[in-house]
């Protein structure tokens, strides 16, 4: 049984998905870069209303201080996939604050079963109630992958933290637009059901690195995307209320990313917030960059930081005020 299980996960491996193998893409980035970045973080601890310990970790900017960014990563990840966004960006005068999901990087290990949307409810608020006990802000936040629909669930559930965030960067963000055809179908299909046997998806599936992520938190995932549509738990319909969210967003997707956040899925995603100040670019030869950018290297690749992460600062900075 064992070895068709294998057999299953090999057929389903998607190069493209999830973080990535971040180790391979940092190699690209400038090592005094990486140094100066591994020297300069401040750890924070965060104590969640849930009782959850959580790393947040401070960057100090390089140059005269301008603003704060919070940024969050998604499953399978950690801290590592904003190696070189955010000690580019401290150059630039913004400091960056770093959250760890529970159960990831230092952050200690989860109590209990979690889920995208203990994430947002309680590992993103911890965050964002810790900053504003140290008059921290506003924000501009920066997020890969899943922690882009975990910021959505918290900004839903805290429509009074819209007046904190001057700006979102959306790097390969999607929830219910995965389901691009029948190969996508029955992968996403496939993919729950071996995890629901194992108890977990593992990090192998995602050609990650890091931790095996739980059935229980991939499970919403391979749902939204089945079914098209992003529901809570108990039913809650937050595609309805993305319309709510007024904060100017920036999505960026990778052309080569094929699976877990294909370009029609992120359109899909930042559509249904229908804000006409939202911004959506597909990072890829057709438009102009030098390479079809996957998952992990549309945020973490020498060409991201020569191509993609100036534009990010350029969004920042126009949505400063």
């Amino acid at each position: 049984m064992s070895s068709i299980f294998c057999l299953l996960l090999g057929s389903l491996k998607i190069k493209d998905s999830s973080c990535g193998k971040v180790s391979r893409d940092v190699k690209e980035v400038n090592v005094a870069r990486f140094l100066y970045w591994a020297l300069s973080m401040h750890r924070h601890c965060v104590q969640t209303q849930d009782g959850q310990e959580l790393a947040l970790w401070y960057q100090e900017p390089k140059a005269s201080k301008v603003g704060d960014i919070l940024l969050i990563h998604g499953t399978f990840s950690d801290r590592s996939i904003f190696l070189g966004l955010k000690d580019y960006l401290a150059e630039q005068g913004y400091g960056g604050w770093l959250l760890e999901w529970r159960g990831h990087g230092e952050s200690a290990l989860a109590n209990e079963k979690y889920d995208m949307e203990v994430v947002g409810r309680e590992d993103i608020k911890g965050a964002m109630d810790y900053l504003g006990e140290k008059g921290i802000g506003p924000l501009h936040c920066i997020t890969h992958s899943g922690g882009g629909i975990a910021l959505t669930i918290f900004l839903i559930e805290n429509p009074q933290a819209h007046e904190i965030v001057r700006s979102i960067t959306m790097f390969a963000c999607q929830s219910f637009g995965a389901n691009t055809g029948l190969k996508n179908y029955m992968s996403i299909l496939a993919g729950k059901y071996i995890s629901k046997v194992l108890g977990y998806t593992p990090a192998k599936l995602a050609a990650s690195n890091h931790k095996n992520e739980t059935y229980h938190m991939m499970q919403q995932w391979f749902d939204w995307n089945l079914s098209g549509r992003f529901l809570s738990r108990r039913g809650k319909d937050y595609r309805a209320f993305m319309p709510s969210l007024r904060i100017p967003i920036f999505s960026l997707c990778a052309q080569g990313d094929r699976f877990i956040a294909p370009p029609s899925g992120c359109r899909l995603f930042l559509d249904a917030f229908q804000n006409e100040s939202n911004t959506f670019l597909v990072c890829g030869q057709e438009t102009g960059f030098n390479e079809d950018f996957n998952h992990s290297r549309v945020i973490l690749s020498r060409n991201a930081e020569k191509e993609i992460w100036p534009l990010v600062l350029d969004w920042i900075n126009a949505n400063a005020e």
